[in-house]
């Protein structure tokens, strides 16, 4: 019997709207079914009295990949945003990342040779040559005083248990320089789209028909029906009903509220390192745009939480259990008949948004 489209595409977050996007150039008919009652997965957006808000933390596009940027750029203006966070250490301030402003505000290293030499004694004090876990790399990569102020805290609520029960490669993803640079990433190009991401992805689907607030997992068969391939988003493990039980994630909690004053923190992202303040970070959505002009504000408080059934996964927990546990899915997704699997959740892996881009243009690609 002749389908109906030749792809079905679950979700329509940022992987399934590019792929559906790129298809449908190439002539083939696509449709989506999402869960939620909006398009934009994890990076949707929404106007709150005026102001963009990412209802679902921070997102900034950064990459270095000229083609994922000309790819994002044709479905949206981006404005140029640097992420450039703060730390709140128990009521102090520091700059992030790791750069020489920091420094001056631990030690009051004035040139980089003062920061090199005291870092190097505070590595050499901790005598680690291999590190085991995230606490040991920490300790040999930035020494203890940056660990103990702007890691160790954050880090443990973030993935809810003590560094050194969590793999050393998590710490790998923050950069440190011996300049005076509070630019987050070093990549070429970054920017946020001034229409927001939701209306981005729209702007990608025209042409695809999209289901909103429909469960593919109700009626699974149905909507295998409507087409050749299927494109699946989603958990991995649930796909497979759990068959070799399910994989562990870290969740998040956002509290956002409208707060009547003109600024709030004076910076898109405040992040409490202090393991006593339950909350990682505060977000002031209006600072994400310079041409945002309000009396009123809008901040989200992010509470990373355990995952349990019926809340978000956001953060794979890739530790050698779970790697493990995934790869036997991987395998099961691999003998599957016209059943493609990308993004975060398919994947089981913490992706950036380029990263997402550069996926669907290797499925893509390949297809």
């Amino acid at each position: 019997m002749n389908k109906k489209y030749d792809y079905l595409i679950v979700g329509a977050g940022l992987f399934g709207a590019a792929f559906s996007q790129i298809m449908t150039e190439r002539g083939k008919k696509c449709i989506i079914v999402e869960k939620r009652e909006a398009v934009g997965g994890n990076i949707a957006t929404e106007c709150v009295q005026g102001i963009t808000v990412h209802k679902f933390g921070a997102h900034i596009f950064h990459t270095d990949d000229k083609r994922v940027w000309d790819y994002v750029n044709r479905f949206a203006e981006f404005n140029g945003f640097i992420n450039c966070p703060i730390a709140n250490y128990k009521g102090k301030l520091y700059n992030l990342p790791f750069n020489m402003n920091t420094f001056y505000q631990l030690w009051g290293c004035r040139t980089p040779a003062e920061a090199h030499a005291i870092i190097d004694a505070q590595r050499q004090a901790a005598g680690i040559t291999q590190p085991r876990n995230l606490e040991e790399k920490a300790l040999m990569s930035v020494g203890g005083d940056v660990y103990k102020t702007l890691i160790k805290g954050y880090t443990e609520k973030q993935w809810g248990r003590d560094c050194k029960f969590l793999p050393e490669f998590i710490i790998g993803r923050v950069p440190l320089r011996f300049v005076f640079d509070n630019n987050y990433f070093n990549d070429r190009y970054q920017g946020i789209p001034t229409c927001g991401y939701t209306q981005m992805l729209k702007n990608m689907l025209e042409g695809v028909d999209v289901v909103l607030g429909a469960d593919y997992f109700a009626d699974k068969d149905k909507w295998d029906g409507e087409a050749e391939t299927v494109l699946f988003t989603g958990e991995i493990d649930r796909y497979f009903g759990y068959r070799f039980g399910g994989l562990e994630y870290r969740s998040l909690r956002f509290e956002t509220e409208i707060v009547e004053t003109e600024d709030f923190q004076g910076n898109a992202v405040v992040n409490y390192t202090d393991y006593d303040v339950p909350y990682t970070r505060i977000i002031e959505h209006k600072h994400f745009d310079d041409a945002c002009r309000t009396n009123t504000t809008v901040i989200t408080r992010e509470y990373p939480q355990k995952f349990e059934k019926g809340c978000e996964p956001y953060y794979p927990i890739n530790d050698p259990e779970n790697t493990e546990l995934y790869g036997k899915y991987a395998e099961l997704a691999g003998k599957e008949k016209n059943t493609l699997f990308g993004g975060r959740l398919a994947s089981y892996k913490y992706y950036d948004m380029d990263d997402t881009v550069a996926a669907v243009f290797e499925l893509t690609d390949r297809l």
